[in-house]
């Protein structure tokens, strides 16, 4: 278990790269389809690159391959796991503070035990309970957001995370699920590819491409920016690929329920980071009472259940 804590931790902190430089982009007029779009397009360049330098791009190759045998699965899982999740994530940097969206952020460990309910896994009901309290400081956090810039903003900002929140564990889940083949729903894939963190993060973005296709035709936005560009090649390369790789590499040696919920729960790390992060390089006014007290009970939230999985 605590393996799989300090990985999350450490995927957390580099999570934390898309709620700060998403925010900058933003203050500096950059579109938001761009922000989110561009990151995908240069994970796959990133990962293609890792693939070959390590050795590993026969394994690549075979990903590639495994995509277009199930690219029903890998499109449903890469768009709602990858896409939906990061247009909303990104969209909600417009409205609002980084540390802001990156707390909203954090009803995905609410949101995950209710994404494995419904793929008929079981959960501990008393940890489920202590998420509430996670719940509660999102609330806080928000609140005093609402304060600041006016309840339009705070929900522009609030509601397409919550959305984000389900999205995410729900396309994780069913690569988890598909790996196991112990769904029908689901096809069961036996392939080296599915043990490689990289080839799995791969997999997801291949499957993602379509969304951004469509929203990048739908939106039509002007062309980005050269600061833009770079931006989200960092964003790609911290969060889309170290920090994933991370967490599906925690997420996938879970052993049960338990270790998996534990996994997502270290995500409220991405609070404390963003927040430090965005005070250093933008120069933003910390928390008052009222969203201190939010952090506080997000934190505290986290820590009571994690102790209570690591006795289950």
């Amino acid at each position: 278990m605590f393996r799989i804590i300090f990985i999350g931790v450490v995927a957390a902190f580099f999570f934390s790269s898309t709620f700060v430089l998403n925010r900058a982009m933003s203050l500096e007029g950059g579109y938001w389809v761009w922000s989110a779009s561009l990151r995908y397009f240069w994970m796959l360049v990133i990962l293609g690159v890792w693939l070959l330098v390590t050795g590993k791009g026969r394994l690549g190759l075979g990903a590639v391959k495994l995509f277009f045998r199930h690219w029903v699965f890998w499109t449903l899982a890469g768009s709602v796991g990858f896409g939906v999740f990061y247009a909303l994530i990104t969209f909600s940097s417009v409205f609002a503070p980084g540390w802001v969206v990156a707390a909203t952020w954090q009803t995905t460990i609410l949101a995950t035990p209710l994404v494995l309910l419904a793929f008929g896994r079981r959960i501990p009901l008393k940890a489920l309970a202590l998420t509430v309290i996670i719940f509660v400081g999102v609330v806080l956090v928000n609140l005093e957001q609402a304060s600041a810039t006016g309840w339009r903003e705070m929900l522009l900002g609030a509601l397409p995370v919550l959305v984000a929140a389900f999205a995410y564990p729900f396309g994780n889940q069913l690569v988890w699920e598909a790996r196991r083949g112990e769904k029908s729903f689901v096809p069961s894939i036996d392939h080296p590819a599915m043990d490689d963190p990289f080839c799995r993060v791969l997999l997801l973005t291949f499957g993602s491409l379509p969304l951004w296709v469509i929203l990048i035709a739908v939106t039509m936005p002007p062309l980005p920016s050269t600061g833009q560009v770079t931006q989200t090649a960092l964003v790609a390369l911290c969060s889309g690929v170290i920090a994933t790789s991370l967490f599906l590499y925690a997420r996938y040696h879970a052993r049960n329920t338990a270790e998996l919920a534990a996994a997502d729960c270290t995500q409220s790390m991405e609070v404390v980071f963003s927040l430090a992060g965005e005070a250093l390089l933008l120069g933003h006014v910390v928390p008052g009472s009222l969203g201190w007290t939010g952090i506080a009970l997000t934190m505290l939230g986290l820590m009571l259940y994690v102790t209570v999985q690591s006795r289950q």
